[in-house]
This record gives structure tokens, sequence and C-alpha cells, in this order.
């Protein structure tokens, strides 16, 4: 049997990268491209803000709030390392184009015969 050249996803060559690029992402500058993470990212900081304001002046209901905060950051982070996945697998993963190379196009010259009946040359004038 032949191996694949192209790397899996499961590849620690594409998941040990992607975990620090999750973390990089997690940059305003970088959340701002996907508005929907960057709401989520905005709305976990206000939570762990208020979750820590909670916390020192002695709110009730601590639990509940941690959990959501645990789960809007796993989202957010969970979204940044997929999307960091994928980009390292898509670098690794040659291009349509690098795999075949291009069919050379006949002049129209060279095939006259077909060209009468074909679209793609002129007609003779």
């Amino acid at each position: 049997m032949s191996q694949s050249k192209s790397a899996s996803i499961l590849d620690a060559r594409i998941l040990v990268p992607a975990i620090a690029g999750a973390f990089r992402k997690l940059d305003p500058r970088t959340l701002i491209r996907n508005p929907v993470m960057f709401v989520v990212a905005v709305v976990s900081l206000l939570t762990t803000v208020l979750f820590v304001r909670d916390l020192v002046a002695g709110g009730g209901d601590l639990g509940f709030t941690l959990q959501i905060i645990i789960w809007l950051w796993f989202t957010v982070l969970f979204a940044n390392f997929a999307e960091a996945v994928a980009e390292g697998a898509a670098r690794r993963r040659p291009t349509r184009c690098a795999r075949r190379a291009p069919k050379p196009r006949p002049s129209c010259s060279s095939t006259a015969r077909i060209a009468r009946s074909s679209s793609w040359c002129p007609a003779p004038a």
C-alpha cells in the first residue's frame, strides 16, 4: 500500500503550532476579522471582570457565573484552534496548481481545421 503524501489533520506538526496559534489569535486585531468571535471574546472578558468583582465583593451564585465564563472562553479558544488547524493543514497540502502541470493550448494556426468548428479560436476573416 502506498502512503498518502498529504498530512493528516491529526498530525502533531499541525496540532502543536495550532495550540500556540489559538492563543495568538486572541489579539483583538485578529479577532475583529470574525465579528461573531470578537463579540464572544468581548463578552467573555466582560463576564470575567464581573466575576472577579463579585468574587471580591462577595456576590452570590459564583458557580454559575464561573461555568458560563469557562464555556465562553472555551468557545473562543476552540474556534481559534480550529482556524489555526485549518490554516496549518492548508499550508502542508500542495496547491491544485502545483499538483499538475498546465496543458499547453494549441494555437489557431496549427489547427485551422478544428478552428472552424470550435468556439475557442476566432473564425478566419
